[in-house]
């Protein structure tokens, strides 16, 4: 065997263990059809997860005890090794590992690696688990995928410890100081089966993303509206959203200039009694949605192209124009509910032609968002209920971030390979510059002078 070096960490391990210690690990891990088992129990890295685990507990004694096996020092010192308890078997993140865990004559020795009573090693797979959790699987899944792929066995409790691991990191992001002021909070609302009050019922899971004064996305948080006890449905209205200025101006928000969101009820009012001063938006793309639902899909295209005269328009006179001549046409008389939306949100919809292109493209623009959303939106869709509200706010949480970071990734690997769009933002949100927000910096620096710099 090679000798191990003074410093290993750069040395492959093929050259610490051996080509001989290596072959005899190939044959030991396979089946009777001859096959290599990679995982699961008895498998190759099985293991090799057992030695470095049980030399790991014999370091651990080591330093408990205060002097190695068969040092001298240990003679009349107290307490002393006492040969290996009954074993245990440990979940690992590539299947059960079978360990025999040393002792101590005292009975002082507590094992840090391997705690007592507990039947995994954290780190692998407690990772593994809260990311399959992220991208959408249920725990009754996510226990079969285990079972399957590597012969895990958990439960559903300690499948549901697990992830709730993560709730103190949700209550810290929940919580977390935000900047003054943003120039435009955009809101949008994902549905979501949760049991409350014993019944499952739909509720909205509301996101806010923020454009903050360096032109950057963030998302602020995530909000759902409590049902209360007499009540079968969630009670979103003027003391939701009340709730949730609060809670932004006790984050430190003292100022939003726009805020764009659709035509919920009792938005308006809560938002102008903590920020007096914002101006409500419609979202032109949840106006366009809403407007295009009832549209057959071989005439969605045409319709979508007269809205955009719409909403493209110079102002706001030659916006309603361009509605009007819209409503006349063959398509608007075939569509009159697409021509409604637009007139019941007008005064809603109107502010931003007050701007130049560059804030209307902040406004309507909002691609990354609704990118975000959508994925969102195929994580929940996966799930049948939620058994609390904190358990949507923990998933939608770990999915925000499990999506960033695949987006960071997948950037990152195209950097490498040369790609010519590897310039662009390694997230589709978070810390994402808004395009062409130094000319829209300007423009709301002398529509609102004094907030926004």
């Amino acid at each position: 065997m090679v000798p191990m070096p003074a410093t290993s960490g750069d040395v492959p391990v093929r050259e610490l263990l051996g080509d001989e210690v290596l072959d005899v690990l190939l044959e030991r891990s396979k089946d009777e059809a001859g096959q290599l088992r990679l995982t699961g129990e008895g498998s190759m890295l099985g293991q090799l997860v057992k030695a470095v685990l049980e030399r790991a507990l014999e370091a651990e004694l080591t330093a408990h005890l205060g002097y190695g096996k068969h040092d001298q020092v240990g003679n009349n010192s107290g307490n002393s090794r006492n040969g290996r308890g009954r074993g245990k078997t440990v979940q690992t993140g590539v299947g059960p590992v079978r360990l025999s865990v040393p002792r101590d004559r005292a009975g002082t020795f507590e094992p840090v690696l391997v705690p007592k009573r507990v039947g995994r090693v954290a780190g692998g797979l407690d990772d593994m688990i809260i990311s399959l959790y992220a991208h959408g699987m249920s725990v009754r899944d996510i226990l079969h995928h285990l079972k399957q792929v590597y012969g895990t066995e958990l439960s559903h409790e300690q499948v549901s410890r697990i992830t709730d691991q993560v709730m103190d990191e949700v209550k810290v992001w929940q919580t977390r100081p935000l900047d003054p002021v943003y120039a435009v909070v955009f809101l949008d609302a994902l549905v979501v089966k949760v049991r409350d009050n014993h019944v499952v019922t739909n509720k909205p899971a509301y996101v806010a993303v923020g454009i903050d004064a360096d032109g950057e996305k963030h998302v602020l948080g995530i909000w759902l509206a409590r049902t209360p006890p007499e009540s079968a449905t969630a009670a979103e209205g003027a003391r939701f959203w009340g709730q949730v200025m609060t809670d932004l101006r006790n984050r430190g928000v003292r100022d939003i200039l726009i805020a764009c969101c659709d035509g919920l009820k009792g938005f308006e009012d809560a938002i102008g009694g903590a920020f007096p001063a914002t101006v409500v938006q419609t979202c032109v793309v949840h106006l366009i949605r809403n407007a295009l639902r009832p549209v057959a899909r071989r005439d969605a295209g045409a319709v979508a192209k007269e809205l955009k005269k719409v909403y493209t328009a110079v102002d706001a006179d030659a916006a309603l124009d361009a509605l009007a001549a819209f409503a006349d046409t063959d398509l608007g008389r075939k569509y009159p509910q697409a021509v409604r939306v637009f007139e019941d949100a007008w005064d809603r919809f109107t502010p931003f032609f007050a701007f130049t292109r560059p804030v209307r493209r902040l406004l309507y623009t909002t691609n990354g968002i609704e990118s975000l959303n959508y994925q969102l939106r195929k994580v929940t869709k996966a799930r049948g209920h939620f058994p609390t509200d904190d358990a949507v706010v923990k998933l939608l949480w770990l999915a925000i971030i499990n999506i960033e970071d695949k987006r960071a990734r997948e950037r990152a690997a195209k950097r490498q390979q040369g790609d010519k769009h590897a310039f662009q933002p390694t997230r589709l949100v978070e810390g994402q510059r808004a395009a062409g927000w130094r000319e829209a910096l300007n423009e709301l620096a002398e529509a609102y002078p004094g907030r926004i710099r």
